[in-house]
């Protein structure tokens, strides 16, 4: 009988003597946000501010720690960095040129893994090992399998923060090739402030919500003041790529109870968590979370076996087409795609479903419409013309769904704010969207 605890110690060594391991031109790979090493990055950071390494990518997504390689431009060549959504850090080096990023939908990337990339070694952050020699990966589960069946090598930072997640993804010790031990507190999301805008755009949605709805829900203060809004509900279920702490209050004030949902009944499903220490207790040894990968999870097909599917995202604006942009200002990268085309689609094909794209009327203090005649020029386009459902802001509901061009601005300028209607009306009827 293989004694785990003699394996565990063979390979246990640390960060220094780990990131003497890595050699120039080696592509890493990390999964999102509480999956990710600090301790072994910083180890290999420090070799490569030493000159000691060059050529060396690190592949991330959604960054919660605050990696040299995207703080430091001085390291480009040396250790660079390639995201897949390119929030934080990642966010400033992209724009200013030392960082690359890797379009694509959430949902696509573990096949894109499997189909285009090999990696020199896979690094993760985990729970302590269980007595039969498992791991759990925590609280992240999308895109760890595929990037670990594409890996030459598997380098684990053991955690004791870290959640155990008993439904979700596990490495057994024989799979692994070299481990560190560094009990550092997790990254936690600080809440989202509440203010009038938010709160009333969530009773907006809200009021549009049935009982025994199943939501997903993004983040930040709309999908937060949602949550809140929902907590008179009943029989609710989750489907969501991101948990968070809004769906753990309606868990335990009893509003979600997953009964109603026609797949994975009684539980809350999710691709990965991050947030509040009281999501990562939520989840620790919790067998009604399932952490599931994102292919799944995000999967339109998927998503719509659930009936009433409600989601519920975020925009940076929105044109008179319906055209919805969440990933950049003007040229200026923001962030990727992420899963919202994803629920977008999976809500509109579910049996009642609804999606809605949700944003204050105004940017910089009132001197900006989020509602605009034509996208800024550079500005990408995340949902199409073709799948938004609902637009909402503080000023109503636009439904613009199987509605015409000329139905679908008169809708939007009524919900914008009123400095700007004027404007928009005058620019519709210019371009002849409205007679």
């Amino acid at each position: 009988m293989t004694n785990f605890s003699e394996l565990y110690r063979s390979k246990l060594t640390t960060a220094d003597a780990l990131a003497l391991r890595v050699e120039d031109g080696w592509t890493l790979g990390m999964d999102a946000a509480l999956a990710q090493t600090p301790g072994i990055i910083s180890a290999i950071a420090e070799r490569a501010k030493k000159d000691e390494l060059h050529g060396v990518k690190v592949q991330t997504l959604l960054d919660v720690y605050p990696f040299a390689f995207y703080a430091d431009s001085s390291l480009s060549g040396k250790l660079n960095g390639v995201s897949w959504f390119s929030s934080g850090g990642a966010r400033k080096a992209v724009n200013e040129g030392y960082a690359d990023f890797i379009p694509s939908y959430y949902r696509d990337i573990p096949k894109l893994i499997r189909s285009f990339y090999e990696y020199d070694a896979f690094c993760v952050s985990v729970s302590p090992m269980d007595k039969h020699g498992y791991f759990s990966l925590a609280a992240t589960s999308s895109y760890s399998e595929a990037m670990r069946s594409k890996a030459k090598r598997v380098f684990l930072e053991v955690n004791k923060y870290q959640p155990r997640a008993v439904c979700g993804t596990q490495i057994h010790i024989s799979q692994v090739d070299a481990l560190i031990e560094n009990d550092q507190s997790l990254p936690v999301l600080p809440p989202a402030k509440l203010d009038e805008v938010s709160i009333t755009i969530g009773n907006l949605i809200a009021e549009q919500i049935p009982d025994g709805a199943c939501i997903q829900l993004g983040i930040g203060a709309i999908p937060d003041a949602t949550g809140m809004a929902l907590k008179a509900k009943h029989d609710l279920g989750i489907h969501t790529e991101m948990f968070t702490d809004s769906m753990v209050e309606l868990i335990q004030c009893g509003a979600v109870n997953n009964s109603k949902k026609q797949i994975h009944r009684g539980k809350s499903v999710t691709t990965f968590a991050y947030g509040s220490q009281r999501i990562y207790d939520y989840i620790d040894d919790n067998p009604a979370i399932e952490l599931l990968p994102v292919d799944y999870v995000n999967d339109p097909n998927v998503i719509c076996q659930n009936d009433n599917m409600i989601s519920i995202n975020a925009a940076l604006e929105v044109d008179l087409w319906g055209q919805v942009c969440a990933e950049s200002v003007g040229t200026k990268h923001m962030s990727g795609s992420g899963g919202q085309i994803d629920y977008v689609r999976g809500a509109c094909q579910s049996k009642g479903g609804k999606s809605f794209i949700a944003f204050s009327s105004t940017a910089k203090g009132g001197t900006i419409s989020k509602i605009k005649p034509i996208l800024t020029p550079g500005a990408v386009c995340t949902t199409s013309k073709n799948d938004v459902d609902y637009i909402v802001t503080e000023y109503g509901l636009a439904h613009l769904r199987g509605q015409s061009l000329a139905e679908r601005a008169r809708q939007l300028i009524a919900i914008a704010h009123p400095d700007f209607r004027d404007e928009l009306s005058f620019e519709a009827k210019k371009r002849g969207i409205m007679i």
